[in-house]
């Protein structure tokens, strides 16, 4: 057996940061094997139950059609496989964190994320995430095989932006929600505020998002589609205010910061967005007396003015689609009524 990089295996540049898109072109002489195990002689740190819990969601083609994993391979087929990246070797401990759960099954959680909270452990945040706490919360819970509930997740919300989530509870969950996500057949619309007022009502903003050259923390859109990987923003207006206006944002992708930086480069950075330029007064007059509202506003929401609204998809075990909304949170809320209030007034306010 031939290996990895002689099997011509690839990691696709269309893939979701959370997932591992693999590309498998069988040898002219390789023997009738399962394909589960063929996978395994081919994936290092991949289980076999995995790569079965895999083909039973679909997330194993064989030249273009889903196979069960006891499907014999053939020489010159071609196998693609979908895997969320495996959880990172970290000890990570429980923690008694309240959540705002509206949802919870055998298979699924829905979590209303606040904002500041970190989904997952990392550099700088081993403690307080979303992770550490579903940990605590399945406390006593098992699953069918009986083994622990541990959290798999399948998306990401950034740190300082608030709303819904879907975590899996079993790896068949996982599996089909990480296949419906890198479809892009999930429902995700966002609420956003941003500088400026757009001339149409709706539009879509088309570009590559890739890691800014100049500086690694920050993602930048690369216009040519050379680099970066393919990202599509729809947008609709909700509510005009003059200098600033909401937006809701339905993704078709999934990049990391996708809103953020593809609103900065259609020339309306998120509202006090620090990394994307948003943290400025950007739009509206010299007066003082408007300089003061803004820094205001800038103080009852210290974070980027964006909040998962609204998810949809089609449950991983009973097929049915499922849809889950959720209110403002109280910091967003009181800012866009502030902005009503100022944009009501704005004439007198100015005039004074």
């Amino acid at each position: 057996m031939k290996d990895i990089e002689e099997q011509n295996v690839e990691t696709s540049e269309e893939r979701d940061e959370m997932y591992e898109h693999f590309h498998f072109t069988v040898d002219p002489g390789t023997e009738l094997l399962r394909m589960d195990r063929y996978l395994m002689n081919l994936m290092a740190n991949t289980s076999r139950n995995r790569i079965q819990q895999a083909a039973k969601a679909g997330c194993i083609l064989v030249n273009g059609k889903p196979q069960k994993s006891n499907y014999r391979v053939h020489p010159r087929d071609e196998i693609g496989i979908l895997l969320p990246h495996p959880p990172r070797e970290l000890e990570i401990n429980p923690e008694n964190i309240p959540l705002d759960i509206p949802y919870e099954d055998e298979d699924v959680v829905i979590v209303n994320k606040p904002a500041g909270m970190v989904v997952h452990p990392a550099f700088g945040n081993f403690t307080g995430t979303l992770v550490n706490a579903l940990l605590y919360h399945f406390q006593g819970q098992r699953g069918a095989d009986g083994q622990e509930v541990k959290p798999l997740l399948v998306h990401r919300i950034d740190k300082n932006t608030s709303g819904i989530m879907v975590v899996a509870k079993s790896e068949t969950a996982q599996m089909k929600l990480a296949a419906d996500f890198f479809e892009h057949s999930i429902d995700r619309r966002y609420r956003a505020l941003v500088w400026g007022d757009f001339p149409d009502d709706e539009g879509t903003i088309i570009g590559n998002v890739g890691r800014n050259p100049a500086n690694r923390l920050v993602m930048t859109v690369f216009p040519d589609g050379e680099t970066g990987k393919h990202a599509v923003t729809h947008y609709k207006v909700v509510e005009r205010f003059g200098y600033v206006t909401l937006v809701e944002c339905r993704l078709e992708t999934g990049r990391t910061h996708q809103i953020r930086v593809h609103m900065k480069y259609a020339g309306h950075p998120l509202f006090n967005d620090e990394s994307y330029g948003g943290n400025e007064i950007l739009k509206g007059t010299s007066f003082t007396k408007y300089k003061q509202f803004v820094e205001n506003c800038f103080r009852l929401m210290p974070r980027q003015a964006l909040h998962a609204k609204s998810l949809g998809f089609v449950h991983p075990v009973t097929g049915k689609y499922i849809l889950f909304d959720s209110e403002m949170p109280e910091d967003f809320a009181a800012v866009l009524e502030k902005w009503r209030n100022y944009s009501k007034h704005r004439g007198l306010e100015e005039e004074e």
